[in-house]
Protein backbone atom coordinates (compact mmCIF):
# COMPACT_ATOMS: atom_id res chain seq x y z
CA UNK A 1 0.00 0.00 0.00
CA UNK A 2 1.36 3.41 -0.99
CA UNK A 3 1.76 6.05 1.71
CA UNK A 4 -1.46 7.90 2.42
CA UNK A 5 -1.20 11.69 2.27
CA UNK A 6 -2.53 14.21 4.76
CA UNK A 7 -3.07 17.53 3.04
CA UNK A 8 -3.66 20.86 4.77
CA UNK A 9 -6.25 22.93 2.93
CA UNK A 10 -6.50 26.71 3.01
CA UNK A 11 -9.66 28.30 1.64
CA UNK A 12 -8.82 31.84 0.57
CA UNK A 13 -10.88 35.01 0.41
CA UNK A 14 -9.36 38.46 -0.03
CA UNK A 15 -5.91 37.15 0.86
CA UNK A 16 -6.98 35.53 4.14
CA UNK A 17 -7.72 31.98 5.25
CA UNK A 18 -11.46 31.43 5.77
CA UNK A 19 -13.71 28.53 6.75
CA UNK A 20 -17.45 28.03 6.93
CA UNK A 21 -20.08 25.30 6.95
CA UNK A 22 -21.53 24.00 3.67
CA UNK A 23 -19.48 26.73 1.94
CA UNK A 24 -21.42 29.43 3.84
CA UNK A 25 -20.70 31.79 6.77
CA UNK A 26 -16.99 32.14 6.04
CA UNK A 27 -14.89 33.29 9.01
CA UNK A 28 -11.37 34.74 8.98
CA UNK A 29 -8.93 32.22 10.46
CA UNK A 30 -5.54 33.75 9.77
CA UNK A 31 -2.73 34.52 7.37
CA UNK A 32 -2.41 31.74 4.76
CA UNK A 33 1.36 32.02 4.30
CA UNK A 34 1.95 31.63 8.04
CA UNK A 35 -0.50 28.75 8.32
CA UNK A 36 0.99 26.92 5.33
CA UNK A 37 4.45 27.03 6.90
CA UNK A 38 3.09 25.86 10.24
CA UNK A 39 1.36 22.87 8.64
CA UNK A 40 4.49 22.04 6.69
CA UNK A 41 6.42 21.99 9.98
CA UNK A 42 3.76 19.71 11.49
CA UNK A 43 4.32 17.17 8.72
CA UNK A 44 1.72 17.95 6.05
CA UNK A 45 2.48 16.16 2.80
CA UNK A 46 1.00 18.92 0.65
CA UNK A 47 -0.77 22.26 0.88
CA UNK A 48 -3.91 23.00 -1.13
CA UNK A 49 -5.13 26.57 -1.49
CA UNK A 50 -8.52 27.32 -3.02
CA UNK A 51 -9.73 30.84 -3.76
CA UNK A 52 -13.32 30.04 -2.84
CA UNK A 53 -14.97 33.21 -4.14
CA UNK A 54 -13.02 33.56 -7.40
CA UNK A 55 -15.60 31.84 -9.62
CA UNK A 56 -18.65 33.44 -8.01
CA UNK A 57 -16.99 36.86 -8.33
CA UNK A 58 -15.94 36.07 -11.91
CA UNK A 59 -12.21 36.65 -11.39
CA UNK A 60 -9.08 34.49 -11.52
CA UNK A 61 -7.38 33.18 -8.39
CA UNK A 62 -5.25 35.55 -6.31
CA UNK A 63 -1.76 34.84 -7.68
CA UNK A 64 -0.14 37.36 -5.33
CA UNK A 65 -1.41 35.38 -2.34
CA UNK A 66 -0.34 32.09 -3.94
CA UNK A 67 3.15 33.48 -4.50
CA UNK A 68 3.38 34.52 -0.83
CA UNK A 69 2.35 31.05 0.27
CA UNK A 70 4.71 29.24 -2.11
CA UNK A 71 7.76 31.37 -1.37
CA UNK A 72 9.04 29.35 1.62
CA UNK A 73 7.37 25.99 1.05
CA UNK A 74 9.33 22.84 0.30
CA UNK A 75 6.30 20.53 -0.09
CA UNK A 76 3.93 20.42 -3.09
CA UNK A 77 1.38 23.20 -3.45
CA UNK A 78 -1.92 22.85 -5.32
CA UNK A 79 -3.76 26.07 -6.16
CA UNK A 80 -7.17 26.69 -7.63
CA UNK A 81 -10.17 28.95 -7.83
CA UNK A 82 -11.45 30.77 -10.89
CA UNK A 83 -9.24 28.87 -13.34
CA UNK A 84 -11.01 29.33 -16.66
CA UNK A 85 -8.18 29.27 -19.18
CA UNK A 86 -4.78 27.75 -19.83
CA UNK A 87 -3.38 31.22 -19.16
CA UNK A 88 -4.89 31.24 -15.66
CA UNK A 89 -3.23 27.88 -15.01
CA UNK A 90 0.09 29.19 -16.27
CA UNK A 91 -0.06 32.19 -13.94
CA UNK A 92 -0.68 29.97 -10.90
CA UNK A 93 2.20 27.67 -11.84
CA UNK A 94 4.50 30.64 -12.36
CA UNK A 95 3.42 31.92 -8.94
CA UNK A 96 4.82 28.75 -7.35
CA UNK A 97 2.04 26.17 -7.52
CA UNK A 98 3.00 22.61 -8.44
CA UNK A 99 -0.54 21.59 -9.38
CA UNK A 100 -3.57 23.51 -10.62
CA UNK A 101 -7.10 22.71 -9.55
CA UNK A 102 -9.97 23.28 -11.99
CA UNK A 103 -13.62 23.12 -11.08
CA UNK A 104 -16.45 25.38 -12.24
CA UNK A 105 -15.09 26.32 -15.67
CA UNK A 106 -14.26 22.71 -16.51
CA UNK A 107 -17.90 21.63 -16.22
CA UNK A 108 -18.75 23.95 -19.11
CA UNK A 109 -15.50 23.34 -20.98
CA UNK A 110 -13.98 19.90 -20.34
CA UNK A 111 -11.34 20.71 -22.96
CA UNK A 112 -9.73 22.93 -20.31
CA UNK A 113 -8.67 19.76 -18.49
CA UNK A 114 -7.10 18.37 -21.64
CA UNK A 115 -5.33 21.64 -22.42
CA UNK A 116 -3.69 21.82 -19.00
CA UNK A 117 -2.81 18.11 -19.01
CA UNK A 118 -1.28 18.28 -22.48
CA UNK A 119 0.75 21.40 -21.74
CA UNK A 120 1.95 20.63 -18.21
CA UNK A 121 1.23 16.91 -17.68
CA UNK A 122 -1.68 15.07 -16.09
CA UNK A 123 0.05 15.11 -12.70
CA UNK A 124 -0.31 18.90 -12.76
CA UNK A 125 -4.06 18.95 -13.42
CA UNK A 126 -6.38 18.31 -10.48
CA UNK A 127 -10.12 18.12 -11.09
CA UNK A 128 -11.92 19.54 -8.05
CA UNK A 129 -15.47 18.26 -7.71
CA UNK A 130 -18.01 19.52 -5.18
CA UNK A 131 -20.70 16.87 -4.72
CA UNK A 132 -24.09 17.01 -3.00
CA UNK A 133 -26.48 14.16 -2.22
CA UNK A 134 -29.90 14.73 -3.79
CA UNK A 135 -31.78 11.84 -2.20
CA UNK A 136 -31.13 9.30 -4.95
CA UNK A 137 -27.88 10.44 -6.58
CA UNK A 138 -24.90 12.75 -6.17
CA UNK A 139 -24.94 15.92 -8.22
CA UNK A 140 -22.08 18.25 -9.11
CA UNK A 141 -22.07 21.79 -7.69
CA UNK A 142 -20.01 24.73 -8.93
CA UNK A 143 -19.24 28.36 -8.07
CA UNK A 144 -18.52 27.69 -4.42
CA UNK A 145 -21.52 25.42 -4.04
CA UNK A 146 -24.00 28.04 -5.27
CA UNK A 147 -24.95 26.36 -8.56
CA UNK A 148 -26.23 22.86 -9.20
CA UNK A 149 -25.12 21.63 -12.62
CA UNK A 150 -27.57 18.72 -12.57
CA UNK A 151 -24.75 16.45 -13.72
CA UNK A 152 -24.53 12.99 -12.19
CA UNK A 153 -21.30 12.79 -10.23
CA UNK A 154 -19.72 9.56 -11.49
CA UNK A 155 -20.48 10.46 -15.10
CA UNK A 156 -18.58 13.72 -14.65
CA UNK A 157 -15.72 12.04 -12.81
CA UNK A 158 -15.21 9.52 -15.62
CA UNK A 159 -15.32 12.28 -18.21
CA UNK A 160 -12.73 14.31 -16.31
CA UNK A 161 -10.39 11.34 -16.03
CA UNK A 162 -10.79 10.61 -19.74
CA UNK A 163 -9.97 14.27 -20.47
CA UNK A 164 -6.65 13.88 -18.69
CA UNK A 165 -6.84 14.98 -15.06
CA UNK A 166 -4.29 13.28 -12.83
CA UNK A 167 -6.15 13.53 -9.54
CA UNK A 168 -9.64 14.12 -8.14
CA UNK A 169 -10.18 16.54 -5.26
CA UNK A 170 -13.57 15.39 -3.99
CA UNK A 171 -15.49 17.60 -1.57
CA UNK A 172 -18.74 16.58 0.07
CA UNK A 173 -20.95 19.67 0.25
CA UNK A 174 -23.15 17.92 2.82
CA UNK A 175 -20.21 17.34 5.18
CA UNK A 176 -18.14 20.48 4.53
CA UNK A 177 -17.20 22.20 7.79
CA UNK A 178 -19.46 19.99 9.90
CA UNK A 179 -16.79 17.92 11.66
CA UNK A 180 -19.03 14.86 11.27
CA UNK A 181 -16.47 12.84 9.35
CA UNK A 182 -15.79 12.32 5.68
CA UNK A 183 -18.58 11.03 3.45
CA UNK A 184 -17.43 7.41 3.20
CA UNK A 185 -20.02 6.14 0.66
CA UNK A 186 -19.29 9.12 -1.61
CA UNK A 187 -15.53 8.69 -1.39
CA UNK A 188 -15.68 4.93 -1.90
CA UNK A 189 -17.97 5.29 -4.94
CA UNK A 190 -15.60 7.72 -6.63
CA UNK A 191 -12.42 5.84 -5.63
CA UNK A 192 -13.82 2.62 -7.06
CA UNK A 193 -15.02 4.29 -10.26
CA UNK A 194 -11.82 5.95 -11.46
CA UNK A 195 -8.19 5.13 -12.06
CA UNK A 196 -6.56 8.27 -10.64
CA UNK A 197 -5.88 9.19 -6.99
CA UNK A 198 -8.82 10.57 -5.02
CA UNK A 199 -8.38 13.20 -2.32
CA UNK A 200 -11.23 13.21 0.20
CA UNK A 201 -12.43 16.57 1.51
CA UNK A 202 -15.21 17.81 3.74
CA UNK A 203 -16.14 16.77 7.27
CA UNK A 204 -12.89 15.93 9.06
CA UNK A 205 -13.42 16.31 12.80
CA UNK A 206 -10.94 13.95 14.47
CA UNK A 207 -8.03 11.64 13.56
CA UNK A 208 -10.25 8.55 13.39
CA UNK A 209 -12.11 10.17 10.48
CA UNK A 210 -8.90 9.90 8.45
CA UNK A 211 -8.55 6.23 9.39
CA UNK A 212 -12.10 5.60 8.17
CA UNK A 213 -11.71 7.40 4.86
CA UNK A 214 -8.50 5.54 4.07
CA UNK A 215 -9.66 2.07 5.13
CA UNK A 216 -13.36 2.27 4.18
CA UNK A 217 -13.41 5.02 1.56
CA UNK A 218 -10.27 3.89 -0.31
CA UNK A 219 -9.05 7.48 -0.53
CA UNK A 220 -5.44 8.11 -1.52
CA UNK A 221 -5.25 11.37 0.45
CA UNK A 222 -7.45 13.43 2.76
CA UNK A 223 -7.75 17.13 3.47
CA UNK A 224 -7.71 18.74 6.88
CA UNK A 225 -8.84 22.34 7.24
CA UNK A 226 -11.00 23.54 10.13
CA UNK A 227 -9.61 21.08 12.68
CA UNK A 228 -6.13 22.43 11.95
CA UNK A 229 -7.08 26.10 11.78
CA UNK A 230 -8.88 25.89 15.14
CA UNK A 231 -5.90 24.08 16.71
CA UNK A 232 -8.05 21.08 17.60
CA UNK A 233 -5.46 18.66 16.19
CA UNK A 234 -2.09 18.90 14.47
CA UNK A 235 -1.04 17.06 11.32
CA UNK A 236 1.40 15.08 13.46
CA UNK A 237 -1.39 13.93 15.80
CA UNK A 238 -3.42 12.77 12.79
CA UNK A 239 -0.45 10.90 11.33
CA UNK A 240 0.40 9.33 14.68
CA UNK A 241 -3.10 7.85 14.87
CA UNK A 242 -2.89 6.62 11.29
CA UNK A 243 0.38 4.84 12.04
CA UNK A 244 -1.11 3.21 15.13
CA UNK A 245 -3.84 1.81 12.87
CA UNK A 246 -1.29 0.32 10.48
CA UNK A 247 -1.77 2.94 7.78
CA UNK A 248 1.52 3.93 6.18
CA UNK A 249 2.26 7.66 6.08
CA UNK A 250 5.35 9.72 5.44
CA UNK A 251 7.29 10.69 8.60
CA UNK A 252 6.59 14.12 10.08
Amino acid sequence: MACKRVIACLDLQDGRTVKGVNFQGLKDLGDPAELALMYQDQGADEITVLDVTASSRKRPADTVCVERIARNLSIPLCAGGGVKTLEHARLLLESGADKVSVNSAATGNPDLISEIAMRYGSQCCVLAVDAAWKGSFWTVLTHGGTRDTGMELLTWIRRGVFAGCGEILLTSWNRDGTGQGFDIPLTAAVSNACSVPVVASGGAGKPSDFIDVFLKGNADAALAAGILHRNEFTVKQIKDELEKSGIEVRPC
